[in-house]
């Protein structure tokens, strides 16, 4: 991102807002968007605290690591209203990680701030939730108007990646009414076991839960996969995640 070199660090701590003369007696209030930055490259959080610390709306509350064991601590204390983040090399741990960090504290909102220029990382930024996905080659401008814009609903992916994400959320929306149909042969009480399978809980927790006995739940089990057509249970959890249901910690 240019004009972020050789930038020396500065604190977090957020200078007094630029006031316009208010009269006497009355009192002009300052809404800041506090921001968590969430990167592995010291050099460019130094960067942008000096340049947001510039603006008379946005406050950098802190900066992390993505490998630091606090983050999601920090993320639940600081309660950001918005959070950048780069991503890893892996879709699996781009989704992953992005849906930790909206579990952490779901009001935030999530911008990818990235080197990468992968479709396949932006769209399973998209599918975790990600408002935004900003090439770290932008300039100060347009991450300002992403910062300004995500909590007022807005969102950002570069036209590059942006045929690819909706092409694959439309067809996410396509599978998931397929398997959702699917779904609706299950009894309430079958539909609840499936859920408790989706969240990996084991048979003997299943019954302790439902109050019912282990015998009970597997009659469950066996009708489930009979009436959704598949052999074991994996199977039956991928229709079920296929068609929204998703684990409690995603």
């Amino acid at each position: 991102m240019g004009g972020f070199d050789n930038v020396t660090k500065i604190g977090f701590c957020r200078p007094e807002p630029c006031r316009p003369n208010t009269m006497p007696g009355t009192v002009d209030p300052v809404t800041f968007l506090r921001v968590l930055l969430v990167d592995s490259h010291a050099m460019l959080t130094d960067a942008l605290t000096v340049q947001l610390s510039t603006t008379t709306d946005l406050w950098v509350v802190g900066s992390v690591t993505p490998d630091d064991p606090r983050l999601l601590d920090t993320v639940r204390t600081l309660r950001p209203d918005i959070v950048t983040t780069e991503v890893g090399s892996a879709t699996v741990a781009t989704g992953g990680m992005l849906r930790k960090l909206r579990a952490a504290y779901p009001p935030a909102h999530l911008v990818v701030l990235t080197g990468s220029h992968d479709s396949a990382h932006a769209v399973a930024a998209a599918r975790a939730g990600a408002a935004a996905w900003v090439s770290k080659e932008s300039s100060l401008d347009h991450l300002l108007e992403v910062l300004r814009g995500v909590p007022l609903g807005h969102a950002y992916y570069p036209p590059a990646q942006l045929g690819v994400v909706l092409r694959e959320l439309r067809d996410d929306v396509r599978r998931a009414r397929d398997c959702s149909a699917r779904l609706d042969v299950l009894s309430h009480r079958e539909r609840e076991v499936l859920l408790h399978m989706v969240n990996g809980k084991p048979v003997g927790r299943i019954a302790v839960e439902s109050v019912v006995s282990t015998s009970t739940v597997r009659t469950h089990v066996r009708s489930i996969l009979t009436k959704l057509g598949v052999r074991s249970g994996l199977e039956a959890v991928s229709v079920a995640r296929a068609a929204g249901l998703r684990p409690v910690a995603d």
